[in-house]
């Protein structure tokens, strides 16, 4: 894309002019340090309203992949208010920042009362961890549960993964009852 040159790299990892606007459109706030962790936090009543703790990454020199699943995601459609089900798969390789899991625990939950369509709940997810972590490289599999018949699957990556990176299969089965 034009206008997508390297702005700053850091350990790594390529922030383009692209990911700085989007970094700036990030409406989840953040903490660096683990605020969240040991105390007692209500769920956000919505994504909004959500925080994510981000910890330093112990290895930022290294490629290595973190993965989080999410077997239990929901939301709500945004037409008829209706529970929506997913399986959220979401694997990223860190550059400087980790996500704390009980921040993202919190954040994904938070989606609970959230009225939105299935790609629109799986992009913006990725999107805002990638505004908050600026990590190497990130995908997301969003795998929702039929309604009105039909499965709906939502895939979105950063770009290539980084070479020499281990990316085992997210492991979620083609629908036949998924669970």
């Amino acid at each position: 894309m034009e206008g997508d040159a390297d702005v700053s790299p850091s350990c790594g990892s390529r922030l383009t002019r692209a990911g700085l606007a989007l970094r700036a459109l990030s409406m989840t706030k953040t903490h660096k340090g683990a605020a969240l962790l040991g105390q007692k936090a209500a769920p956000p009543q919505s994504p909004d309203e959500a925080e994510l703790d981000l910890v330093a990454n112990p290895h930022p020199g290294e490629t290595y992949l973190v993965r989080f699943v999410a077997p239990e995601f929901t939301s709500l459609c945004p037409v008829t208010g209706q529970p929506d089900f997913a399986h959220i798969v979401i694997d990223y390789a860190p550059a400087e920042w980790l996500v704390e899991s009980k921040s993202l625990k919190l954040y994904l939950g938070s989606y609970r009362n959230h009225g939105a369509f299935h790609e629109d709940c799986t992009l913006r997810i990725a999107k805002e961890l990638v505004a908050a972590l600026t990590p190497r490289w990130l995908r997301i599999g969003g795998y929702w549960y039929p309604r009105g018949g039909i499965p709906i699957d939502v895939f979105w990556q950063t770009g290539a993964p980084p070479s020499g990176l281990w990316l085992p299969d997210q492991g979620v089965p083609p629908y036949r009852g998924r669970g």
